[in-house]
């Protein structure tokens, strides 16, 4: 255990945490909604630094970011614990873990975790994700910070909810997110994830502001987020204040953790990809075998750009300098 950041004594042994907008005002002995924060001695130490429960070198379409130097590998690390209680969590093995029920945790340094990523000739940086990042955002800070210092690119999978002394405080040392937007609807948010929507639209923003690379994600649930009407008004608000640019991941839902809804129908998720490209010029869809939705065409006169298939990707029709080889319009928001 080593202290964390972002808290605040309040008096009679109690501190609160300031690192989420949960703000868990905790005594002693108790841990915040994260499950991995706890008041100690009334300081707030963080139980998770350093411990990781998967490392892998993955497709950088994996986290998944298509237009953040897409072909690339990644060496990608995650911990356990989130901030969020999904009840749809997709990986609750770890997400909705603690210290004590997980002893598979190994230890590595920030040095050891850079030094890996170092070690691999063709890997372009580190991603933090698996379980939610942010809540072990002193190791990510640190790793993140010395991958910079190498010249490595670094990303992060995230939920969004954050405040935002600490995310200005990682920015400069983090080049590419994707947020898991999860629904449109305040009430989704408090009944399906414990938290609340409009912490994450304020991430979005903050992001789009500092001109950092961003990618959404929206896992489509039948009956909880999948209203038309709904998600029309989520993409007039992607589209309006981060831009018809920004990239959209339609991820389709399988039954997990506490819910049994069955999965959704791949025609849910065709009517709203075809929603969300009246307004996006890129969006997606996952966990779907589908040749369509998969690759990335010119905006402007639908040239194939990108070809993928599963996580094999090849870039076709591009220049060095981004631009499309047939029609000479750059590409917007590609990174390659």
């Amino acid at each position: 255990m080593i202290d964390a950041l972002f808290f605040r004594k309040t008096g009679d042994g109690k501190v609160q945490c300031l690192l989420c907008p949960h703000l868990c005002t905790l005594s002693e002995g108790e841990a915040g909604k994260c499950g991995v924060r706890r008041n100690v001695n009334a300081s707030l130490v963080t139980e998770i630094y350093g411990k990781l429960s998967a490392i892998h070198y993955d497709p950088i379409e994996k986290k998944p970011l298509y237009h953040f130097h897409p072909g690339n590998i990644i060496l990608s690390i995650g911990s356990i614990g989130c901030n969020l209680s999904c009840s749809f969590c997709q990986n609750c093995n770890i997400s909705q873990a603690d210290v004590s029920g997980f002893p598979w945790l190994k230890d590595h340094s920030p040095e050891e975790i850079v030094q890996m990523a170092a070690g691999h000739d063709s890997n372009l940086g580190i991603a933090f994700t698996y379980n939610e990042p942010t809540i072990s955002f002193e190791y990510m800070l640190e790793v993140a910070r010395l991958a910079k210092g190498m010249g490595m690119k670094t990303a992060m999978v995230s939920n969004g909810f954050i405040n935002a002394d600490p995310l200005l405080e990682l920015l400069p040392f983090m080049d590419a997110f994707n947020i898991d937007l999860k629904a449109f609807r305040e009430e989704f948010y408090k009944l399906h994830t414990g938290a609340r929507l409009a912490p994450v639209l304020d991430t979005l923003m903050v992001l789009k502001e500092a001109g950092k690379h961003i990618e959404i994600t929206n896992l489509v649930i039948p009956g909880l987020n999948d209203d038309p009407e709904v998600f029309s008004e989520m993409i007039d608000w992607i589209s309006k204040e981060l831009g018809v640019y920004t990239v959209l991941h339609l991820s389709r839902y399988f039954p997990h953790h506490e819910l049994t809804i069955d999965p959704t129908p791949v025609d849910t998720l065709r009517d709203f990809f075809a929603i969300a490209g009246r307004k996006l010029r890129y969006v997606y869809l996952g966990n779907v075998a589908s040749y369509k939705g998969q690759q990335t065409r010119c905006a402007e006169c639908g040239e194939l750009l990108i070809d993928r298939t599963g996580y094999h990707t090849e870039v076709r029709s591009i220049t060095p300098d981004t631009k499309c080889k047939k029609c000479g319009s750059p590409v917007q928001n590609l990174i390659l």
